[in-house]
């Protein structure tokens, strides 16, 4: 009888490229899932001995995958895709979900071989779909064969999940969905309210920042935008959390030696950003693009005023002048002076806190987003 259980059990393998965001941002729809009766696997590289405990702790099983994050490697990459491809065809699973770039092109291709139906999750275009004019020839070679292989994978996709409408429409006109009934929208990953819970805002000016330290995620117009107000408001403090990176326009020690010299805190990665939050009262995420950035949702919940950039992924967090500001991309001086405004302002940012609380409950809140995912795979019936 039990195995007869068992065979009658949805199974969904969960593909990602870094092991700790199976946790951290797929955490509550794993639980969801594992909740009503669905089998999940996790396939990714190099799981740790905490994030292995914890999903498997959940109910959970983890499976590891040898995947490259960044590697341009094609062998390589074959060789994941063969590696998929046999351990789809051994579990046999419902469904394969996938995110992130690589899982979701080598994972399209490795399901489609072994006869697996999939959903590719886009969590945000990147360098690959970037338009700057000045990228040299070798990052747009990169690009173009990128695109050419996403557009491909895409046609083994069952479903195509999409985190703002603005990559939707840049993914058509790359030529990279051929097929738009495939497309379904979802507000991002959600943020837990819970964990997250609403906290006490400081009376005097505190700025947080949390990212990669990536010139596209805008480090460079927060730190040069807090040194000018700064200058003009000694009292506001201006803090700034993450891993220094090593990808493309990553921000060296020299600049962030420069920005602390001038009065930028820097309080490096934290495994636990809310108590960073806590000592917060306005959040600046001055992005070039974004899927939906999850430290914008995260600051939202905990009743944060947000500042962030006019852009694809970023714009839909904001309602302008009433939860935050909206900022255009690259533009320090009027960045600056958005932020200098709220540091000025005390009930207008306690106010615009409030209302990014509500705004966050009402379309972010990670039970409804993770709802409407799984009616979007057909998973809760």
């Amino acid at each position: 009888m039990r195995n007869n259980e068992e065979k009658m059990r949805q199974h969904v393998c969960i593909l990602v490229s870094f092991a700790p965001s199976l946790v951290n941002f797929r955490g509550p729809l794993i639980r969801k899932m594992l909740a009503l009766g669905i089998k999940v696997t996790a396939l990714a590289p190099d799981f740790d001995e905490e994030v292995r405990t914890t999903l498997t702790a959940w109910g959970a099983t983890c499976q590891d995958i040898a995947l490259s994050r960044r590697g341009l490697n094609p062998i390589a990459d074959l060789a994941t895709m063969r590696q998929l491809r046999s351990i789809l065809k051994g579990l046999q699973p419902d469904l394969l979900l996938t995110y992130t770039i690589k899982p979701n092109i080598w994972g399209a291709f490795a399901a489609a071989s072994a006869g697996v139906r999939s959903v590719g999750s886009v969590t945000g275009l990147g360098y690959m779909f970037s338009k700057d004019a000045s990228a040299g020839l070798n990052t747009r070679l990169v690009q173009w064969v990128g695109r050419t292989l996403y557009a491909r994978a895409i046609r083994h996709n069952w479903r195509v999940v999409f985190q703002n409408s603005d990559d939707l429409e840049d993914f058509i006109a790359a030529g990279c969905l051929a097929n738009k009934d495939k497309a379904r929208l979802v507000n991002g990953s959600g943020v837990d309210m819970e964990h997250y819970a609403v906290a006490p805002l400081p009376d005097e000016p505190v700025f947080l920042m949390i990212s990669r330290l990536l010139g596209e995620k805008g480090v460079r117009e927060y730190a040069e935008a807090a040194l000018i107000v700064k200058d003009r408001l000694p009292n506001a403090e201006f803090h700034l959390v993450g891993f220094m990176d090593d990808g493309l326009d990553a921000i060296s020690q020299d600049e962030l030696d420069g920005w602390i010299a001038g009065g930028l805190k820097y309080l490096g990665p934290k495994a636990d950003v809310r108590p960073c939050l806590t000592d917060s009262n306005i959040y600046v995420l001055p992005s070039y693009r974004e899927g939906t950035p999850r430290s914008v949702l995260e600051a939202m919940a905990m009743g944060r005023a947000i500042i962030t950039t006019d852009a694809p992924g970023c714009r839909e967090t904001v309602r302008n002048a009433e939860t935050g500001f909206l900022v255009p991309v690259r533009d320090i001086k009027t960045l600056a002076n958005r932020m200098n405004q709220l540091a000025m302002d005390k009930p207008l940012r306690d106010q615009m806190g409030a209302a990014s609380l509500d705004y966050a409950r009402a379309k972010y809140e990670v039970n409804k987003v993770n709802d409407a995912l799984l009616d979007h795979l057909e998973l809760r019936t």
